[in-house]
């Protein structure tokens, strides 16, 4: 099995001990780290490698954050990036954010709050990529978005984002992991009258109950241990656009009420704030998790349940569209093939009999990591993948399948 290759961050602040400090703490939860001392020698760096996640100084002498955070984006679009900040300037971290920045980080900075912003941009990033993939000049066009697929499926999802994009209705999309769910909820944003404004998503199971309130309310300086300054919550940070909670059946039955009010009211309080803060936000939810039986269970609330499902939407799984798989597979190949330097310009009939055979429990995100193993894996003068190529755990799976048709 190939090594899980690691995530590769770059660190860039005129001080040292800021340096020195972040490395070891990214290192300690197993980063390639990498610094640089100003902008100038970050971009140099850029120039020779791309890095998964970037942490930027937001003040530095010649080249600050913004101006970085702007020539990356230009250079490696899709780049994680985050601010550091001082307390006096997370008015400008804020704004960085809305011109594409991740998060930011105040100084001084706590152990576990660098390890939380770091996962969490990287996790954000990884969503991001597989967005861009299902984003191909391949299947049917939805108003501006293209999708990958002209199955029955997708085009009842792209029909209905079309539909669903120009109202500002509440959307619960459900689907299982790795089916694009993500995507589906861009696609509506982008096509919608928000489009101008912040797309905003959340992972709400990636968080314990007490960090994701802060993260959707923000919170006061002094609110808790660790509140070193005050900090603006995504609702805050998606006014005027969208916001996407991802896993929204993982929280907690006191996290619903207040998505509750905030549905109801569209007004809420920072956690350890007094003041009331007035929001003009769409919200989109998923969940790969049966609500009606968690309703059920009483391990969701019925009433946030109906307000979140005001239109109700299902991304199908790969099991679903299966006469979209070659296409999806094409496209790894051609992508992968160029990342890796490799020959392979086609899939064999039989590999291509494989995939559509093969159950895909993964879904799309496992259908990409199987053809990346392929790449990888295979003979620098190959130019065909053949199902020989494909992880023996797929492989095992479809000769289990034809004995049992056998027998």
């Amino acid at each position: 099995m190939a090594k899980e290759q690691q995530s590769k961050v770059l660190i860039v602040d005129d001080e040292p001990n800021i340096r020195h400090i972040l490395g070891a703490i990214l290192r300690k939860d197993g980063y390639a780290v990498q610094s640089a001392d100003n902008g100038e020698g970050a971009l140099k760096l850029l120039e020779e490698e791309a890095f998964d996640l970037i942490i930027t100084d937001l003040v530095m002498p010649q080249m600050g954050g913004i101006d970085l955070l702007h020539e990356i984006q230009q250079r490696r679009p899709g780049t994680s990036v985050v601010i550091m900040t001082a307390y006096g300037t997370i008015k400008t971290a804020v704004e960085a954010m809305k011109m594409g920045a991740r998060d930011y980080i105040t100084k001084p900075f706590e152990m576990d709050e660098v390890k939380i912003v770091a996962r969490n941009a990287l996790n954000m990033a990884g969503l991001v990529k597989e967005n861009r993939i299902l984003k191909q000049e391949l299947g049917r066009r939805c108003a501006c978005d293209e999708m990958i697929g002209d199955s029955r499926a997708m085009a009842e999802i792209t029909d209905m984002i079309e539909k669903v994009a120009k109202s500002r209705a509440t959307v619960l999309i459900s689907g299982e992991s790795g089916t694009g769910k993500e995507l589906v909820a861009r696609a509506i944003h982008r096509n919608s009258r928000r489009s101008g404004n912040p797309f905003i998503a959340v992972n709400c199971a990636a968080l314990s109950n007490d960090l994701l309130e802060s993260e959707l309310f923000g919170h006061e300086k002094g609110a808790f241990t660790g509140a070193m300054a005050q900090k603006p919550g995504r609702f805050e940070l998606a006014d005027g656009g969208t916001l996407f909670l991802d896993e929204v059946g993982e929280i907690s039955p006191a996290l619903q009420v207040k998505l509750l009010r905030i549905l109801q009211e569209r007004e809420f309080e920072r956690v350890g704030g007094t003041k009331t803060i007035k929001v003009d936000i769409r919200l989109i939810a998923a969940t790969n998790r049966d609500l009606e039986e968690a309703v059920k269970k009483n391990d969701f609330r019925e009433d946030l349940y109906y307000r979140l499902k005001v239109i109700e939407m299902h991304t199908p799984s790969l099991r679903e569209r299966i006469e979209d798989i070659p296409m999806l597979a094409e496209h790894f190949l051609k992508r992968f093939s160029h990342e890796n330097g490799k020959k392979l310009r086609e899939i064999s009939s039989e590999a291509t009999n494989l995939c559509q055979s093969y159950s895909w429990p993964g879904n799309i995100r496992e259908l990409e990591n199987a053809v990346e193993y392929a790449v990888i894996m295979a003979d620098e003068r190959c130019e065909e993948l053949t199902p020989e190529m494909l992880p023996l755990s797929i492989q095992l799976a479809f000769n289990r399948k034809e004995d049992e048709v056998k027998a």
